[in-house]
């Protein structure tokens, strides 16, 4: 037929005749193979099933057992902080300050001069001081010569004593005699009242000024005025030598921003403060439940946020005597019935035993180790 497929009817012509099998199995011939990636070998996969089904709980197993076997000989908290020895230097006398010979963060020497108040007025206090002492000299002086001139004032008491009594006992006679007045006689007998008066006075004016000249046991060999001027006198001095504020120990300046020259410095009130060198430790905040088995002297071992990889040798100083939140500003209150048991935190001093290669600064992270085993 014309309209007939010739493309068709090549195919036909092409296609075998016979077994139905080998016909289907001939256009799969002739289709092109794909390489493929080699199968594993069943062997392989034979031993691995019980492999992993022994080796996992075997490794269960061991991690299981070590820690049971380590458990509960080490208690740890990352809630320490580094402490040091940190001094409040203030002034012990007010007044202005004149100078300033420290800035932050610089390292001092105990002696060294941190800051200097005007000295002027306590140099005026030393100088009326020393005025004081000098009039208590010459009032000293004063006293002596008085008490010297009631020695003759006695003598003279007693001389006109005896010269009135003469005069009363001659007028006496002559008044038995009838050769005197009665009026005579009782003015010579006024006169010996009077003698013996001044006697009286003048020992008593000497009693006086041998009182004044007298020295108390409090200050024995020295007289009261001058002893109080001269206490007067050190107190200025003292005075003086305090206007001149220094380091009492070695350390770190630190907080020197308020020390500023000019400023009115009052007593008492803190300019500077300085941290202490050679002395850190740490304060740990452990839980409570983790203090059954620590005593004081167990081992433990520091280390620091700040140097990854130092550790550092120490023991546990001392535990504290209340927890952190009874002694701070405002204490738990659980009396009104909403109460949420939480664990509470008891700050345990750890010393450190040895000499760190880094320099510790107070309030550094650290991290706390303790080896409990000796207790338990």
């Amino acid at each position: 037929m014309a309209d007939a497929d010739p493309q068709r009817d090549l195919r036909h012509s092409a296609e075998p005749v016979g077994d139905p099998i080998a016909a289907e199995a001939a256009p799969a011939a002739a289709t092109p193979v794909i390489d493929a990636a080699p199968a594993e070998p069943a062997h392989k996969r034979r031993w691995l099933r019980p492999l992993l089904l022994v080796s996992v709980p075997i490794a269960i197993a061991g991690g299981g057992g070590y820690l049971w076997l380590t458990g509960g000989q080490f208690v740890s908290t990352d809630n320490a902080y580094v402490q040091q020895d940190k001094v409040s230097v203030s002034s012990d006398v007010a007044g202005r300050v004149v100078q300033v010979a420290v800035r932050e963060n610089q390292p001092v020497h105990a002696g060294d001069l941190l800051f200097r108040i005007d000295p002027e007025p306590y140099r005026i206090a030393v100088s009326q001081a020393n005025a004081a002492i000098a009039s208590a000299q010459v009032a000293l002086t004063s006293l002596r010569a008085d008490f010297a001139g009631t020695g003759a004032d006695i003598q003279a008491a007693r001389d006109a004593i005896v010269n009135a009594q003469q005069d009363y006992q001659r007028q006496s006679e002559l008044m038995r005699q009838g050769f005197t007045t009665r009026a005579r006689l009782e003015q010579s007998q006024h006169a010996l009242e009077q003698a013996r008066a001044q006697l009286a006075n003048a020992t008593s004016n000497a009693a006086e000024a041998r009182a004044k000249l007298a020295t108390g046991s409090a200050v024995p060999g020295a007289n009261p005025a001058i002893a109080a001027a001269q206490v007067q006198r050190d107190r200025a001095s003292l005075d003086l030598g305090r206007t001149a504020v220094r380091a009492p120990v070695n350390g770190t300046i630190s907080q020197s921003d308020r020390l500023q020259v000019g400023a009115m410095m009052v007593t008492g009130l803190p300019a500077v403060s300085i941290v202490a060198n050679g002395r850190s430790w740490v304060e740990a905040n452990f839980k409570e439940t983790d203090l059954n088995h620590m005593r004081v002297g167990q081992p433990a071992e520091v280390s620091f946020d700040a140097y990854p990889g130092l550790k550092l040798r120490g023991h546990v100083q001392s535990i504290g005597a209340g927890t952190g939140s009874e002694f701070s500003v405002l204490p738990a209150q659980n009396a009104t019935g909403n109460w949420v048991k939480v664990t509470q935190r008891v700050p345990v001093r750890v010393a450190i035993d040895e000499k760190s290669p880094r320099q510790l600064i107070a309030g550094q992270s650290a991290d706390v180790r303790v080896d409990v085993r000796s207790a338990r």
